[in-house]
């Protein structure tokens, strides 16, 4: 097959065009190119997505398949469909973000927004992100019909990952001592970005099409730690903070340079609770979560254990916090 990767520079989007490659596909990679480098076997063709006429270079070319990582923007979206809204698959990368209740499990999306606000805060708000990946899905849908597959990934984890949330586990872990945990009833769940690829071009071979939670099993946050401890080979305490304790402390959940990732508060606790099942069903197979903690573990020695991290607590917090116990 001919797949057009739009993006390939970055996490998903390479980690997609390496797995492509690998399966013996001719792969184009359409970004700008300042994010890094393309895999050793794609083609990058230099993009510009904010342009109106941004995807010129690519004119000409035929494809097979298209898979597009878009975060924030659905103009992108809608451009790229009238260029090459022929193929006969379309992968759109959306995001559990999409949901309006994410205190519980449903189905009820946020209501789609036009582009009308400073996209470099678009990330800080998960409501404006998630109407922006809707207005794409509907685009998507909208254009693509039975052609269109669409990923509502959960959070993602693996080599390459820029956020350093479910990172932080591992590294803290395997560090070893008395850590401080939330003490929570709380499900959560992962995706390996390595199986999220790999399904995605899985699916454009196979011809797999609809919308599905693009996410790992839920198990119990608590038991998941334990899991990861047990696979970097720690010896670590877990030491259980009451949420009170936690906020008293303004340690923040989820992300943030003083926080406590994969902890989400009741008002979100829907975003880790997603049923895998019909994804699971559809060629969606996660390796063992003891693997994907060891791979980031991995990832996190790479990037340096020491660094000044996106998410996660800081050692002199965390031991304050410790101490105030």
């Amino acid at each position: 097959m001919r797949i057009l990767i739009l993006g390939g520079t970055r996490f998903v989007g390479h980690t997609t065009a390496a797995a492509a490659v690998a399966g013996g596909h001719d792969v184009v990679c359409a970004a700008r190119g300042e994010s890094g480098a393309v895999p050793d076997g794609a083609r990058l063709v230099k993009v510009d997505r904010d342009q109106p006429d941004g995807l010129a270079p690519l004119a000409g070319e035929s494809f097979d398949a298209v898979v597009d990582v878009a975060p924030i923007s659905h103009t992108w979206v809608r451009r790229a469909l009238d260029a090459f809204g022929s193929v006969g698959h379309w992968t759109f990368v959306s995001s559990i973000s999409v949901y309006a209740h994410p205190d519980r499990v449903d189905d009820v999306l946020l209501p789609p927004r036009q582009e009308h606000f400073d996209r470099s805060k678009v990330l800080q708000d998960p409501e404006a992100y998630g109407s922006i990946k809707v207005a794409s899905e509907n685009a998507v849908l909208e254009t693509m019909g039975d052609r269109a597959f669409i990923v509502r990934a959960g959070l993602i984890t693996g080599p390459g990952d820029p956020f350093d949330r479910f990172g932080y586990w591992p590294m803290r872990l395997h560090r070893g001592g008395r850590v401080a945990v939330p003490d929570v009833d709380q499900l959560t769940q992962i995706i390996d970005v390595g199986d999220l690829a790999a399904w995605i071009v899985d699916a454009a071979e196979r011809g797999t099409t609809g919308v599905y939670d693009g996410i790992g099993p839920a198990a119990p946050l608590l038991d998941v730690l334990r899991t990861v401890a047990d696979a970097v080979g720690s010896d670590a305490e877990l030491v259980r903070v009451p949420e009170s304790v936690l906020t008293e402390h303004d340690i923040a959940p989820w992300a943030g340079p003083r926080s406590l990732p994969l902890w989400l508060p009741a008002s979100h606790r829907g975003m880790s609770a997603r049923d895998a099942g019909p994804a699971l069903a559809a060629g969606l197979t996660p390796r063992p979560l003891a693997e994907s903690a060891v791979r980031a573990l991995e990832h996190e020695k790479a990037l340096g254990l020491d660094r000044e991290r996106k998410a996660g607590l800081p050692a002199d917090a965390e031991a304050e916090l410790l101490a105030a116990l």
